[in-house]
């Protein structure tokens, strides 16, 4: 290669010795691996947790379950509950938790058409689950600021 009159070989490696600290480095970083990796230390994440996070898991879901753990709401209150959510967006998350049996929609006959959103009785049982996160938000990520009325952490 023309340029720093540093010659590489056909692999793209310095000859000057520079090339040498990069495989000592991956040496060492071998031999820290072996000294921490304890076999059978850590296991397969099993598919009930990656189901939990993969729907639990994506931006807005948290916050329109927490909502509704209060009561029923109609989809225009849950809008101005979840600030900077789009209506395609919960329209989208509300049909996702329905189908995965945590949402049920309600639809009032007569003008004006008016559909409101529940929890089912699984996504009710969401509630302590989601009361024991708040807390070790507000602990952990908020550094124990002021402390909402009634969450009881």
């Amino acid at each position: 290669m023309a340029g720093n009159g540093k010659a590489t070989g056909a692999d793209g490696v310095r000859g000057d010795g520079a090339g040498d600290e990069g495989a000592r480095h991956q040496a060492g970083t071998r031999e820290r691996r072996d000294v921490a990796h304890v076999p059978g230390a850590c296991g397969v994440v099993d598919l009930g947790i990656t189901r939990v996070f993969e729907l639990l898991g994506k931006r807005w879901t948290g916050p329109i379950i927490a909502v509704l753990m209060t009561q029923p709401a109609h989809f225009a209150d849950l809008r101005r509950a979840v600030p900077g959510i789009s209506e395609r967006m919960l329209s989208d998350r509300l049909t996702e938790l329905a189908g995965a049996g945590l949402v049920v929609r309600e639809v009032a006959e007569g003008p004006p058409l008016r559909v409101s959103y529940r929890l089912t009785d699984a996504g009710a049982e969401l509630g302590p689950a989601l009361a024991a996160l708040r807390c070790w938000g507000q602990k952990y990520l908020l550094g124990g600021a002021e402390r909402e009325p009634g969450t009881g952490c």
